[in-house]
């Protein structure tokens, strides 16, 4: 299973979603921490197993939740770059290093 690191601007907007959920129905926000956990379980096994955004990234899709998770696959293990919104601008996340 290879190691996953987080950009600090995603984990933010991880946090803010969770925080957001929570403020609403704290079983909304264990189960999107749960599907987010799913996630990234999955990518970390096997990294390849998502569709690519672009030629240097690739992308996981929440169930039930309007998130993907972006993220990139290097050396040293993978770097996610976004939680992203499905309505948030398309690669706003694209400066991210």
């Amino acid at each position: 299973m290879a190691d996953l690191w987080f950009h600090p601007e995603a984990q933010a907007e991880y946090e803010d979603a969770l925080t957001w959920y929570h403020a609403r129905s704290r079983q909304a926000a264990e189960r999107f921490e749960a599907e987010a956990e799913r996630v990234l379980t999955l990518v970390a096994s096997n990294p390849g197993l998502f569709p690519r955004y672009d030629d240097e990234h690739r992308f996981a899709m929440l169930r039930r939740f309007p998130y993907s998770v972006v993220y990139r696959v290097l050396a040293d293990g993978l770097h996610v770059m976004a939680v992203a919104h499905s309505r948030r601008k398309p690669g706003y996340w694209h400066g991210r290093v």
